[in-house]
């Protein structure tokens, strides 16, 4: 009887795993279904509002010296960019070269859209990962420690600090920390992303880290607002729950309470909370790398979108649709290994 059972449990086993393999890859499969839809959408949205803008690109890139060019050299500036074709002509060929790996042409770089993305991407996720960091871990913190000590003196403060930031325009924090801390201390520099006059090969990482820090900061500190609140809030509920007073009355400490009861339920919506500030981080960015002239993907964006370079402004749109969804998809992965019922509920789903 023994040696039977023995030999059918792995037998049954190998349907389940099949199954779940099943369902993982129509998992997968609905997920890029969403992010394919989802690309698609934005590339037509930035096409149809850049087909209403009311800037001429021609004008954007050769400034007042339009009227000084012959209209033979307008046309062909036209003819070289597109700018003839119809809007379904233009899309439809965009989607070709999309295809086909090429994103376009910008019209103010004069540069493949590829090669610019890949440029300025890495000091944008360098200052949009330092900051999403920094925000998380420092607003976990203070939430917790404002919440295991309610109604104290540093309660009050955090709650002033979080209140205040919460409602604060990020563009306003990033003028306010330049002035003080650039123009009237001299503790930072002004701008950029390595010292002016210093060639490229010559910048050290420290250089870069330092003009890495007021961006950042002015990045994390309005982040930092929303995650202590709500994990403050959190907390709060945790402790005030039944199970959590019935621990007191047994006589557990309150931090030894929160360590073994508390923390592993706050972090399923820390998670959800954290990943989910992905695009504010993203679209924070940009305010930040104007205020500071950071040389990122939020200074060419501006550019792109004042000068109607429509290849550069899709291309970069695409890829901030692309960080974020997997900002969300990797969420989405981490709740299933921190909760259980979670992994459950999407295996059911498939």
């Amino acid at each position: 009887m023994g040696k039977s059972s023995y030999h059918l449990q792995p037998s049954s086993l190998r349907p389940l795993t099949s199954n779940k393999m099943m369902n993982i890859t129509k998992f997968l499969g609905k997920v890029f279904i969403k992010l394919l839809l989802l690309l698609v959408a934005i590339s037509l949205v930035c096409f149809i509002l850049m087909r209403f803008s009311p800037i001429d690109p021609i004008s954007a890139y050769i400034g007042g010296e339009q009227g000084s060019l012959p209209q033979e050299q307008i046309e062909g500036l036209k003819d070289y960019w597109g700018l003839n074709d119809s809007f379904s002509v233009r899309y439809v060929k965009w989607i070709r070269g999309l295809l086909n790996g090429n994103m376009g042409q910008s019209i103010v770089y004069n540069l493949p859209v590829k090669t610019i993305i890949m440029e300025k991407a890495f000091a944008s996720l360098l200052l949009m990962f330092t900051s999403w960091i920094l925000s998380g871990v420092l607003g976990f913190v203070i939430g917790i420690i404002s919440a295991m000590n309610q109604g104290k003196l540093i309660d009050k403060i955090i709650k002033m600090y979080c209140l205040t930031l919460a409602s604060a325009p990020i563009f306003w924090v990033g003028i306010l920390l330049l002035v003080v801390f650039s123009v009237n201390l001299g503790w930072f520099p002004i701008g950029l992303s390595s010292p002016i006059g210093v060639a490229s090969v010559n910048v050290s990482i420290w250089d870069k880290l330092y003009h890495l820090i007021l961006p950042a900061l002015t990045l994390s500190v309005t982040g930092v607002a929303n995650i202590a609140l709500h994990t403050r809030q959190k907390v709060l509920d945790i402790m005030d729950s039944d199970y959590a007073l019935f621990a007191k009355a047994r006589g557990e400490k309150k931090w030894m309470l929160f360590r073994r009861h508390g923390l592993k339920n706050i972090l399923l919506p820390a998670i959800t909370l954290q990943f989910g500030s992905l695009a504010e981080i993203f679209g924070g960015s940009t305010l930040a790398e104007t205020i500071f002239s950071y040389p990122g993907l939020g200074n060419a964006v501006v550019e792109a979108g004042i000068k109607s370079d429509l290849p550069l402004l899709v291309g970069i749109s695409l890829f901030s649709a692309i960080f974020v969804f997997a900002g969300n998809f990797i969420a989405n992965i981490l709740y299933a290994v921190v909760d259980p019922r979670i992994r459950e509920g999407y295996m059911r789903e498939q």
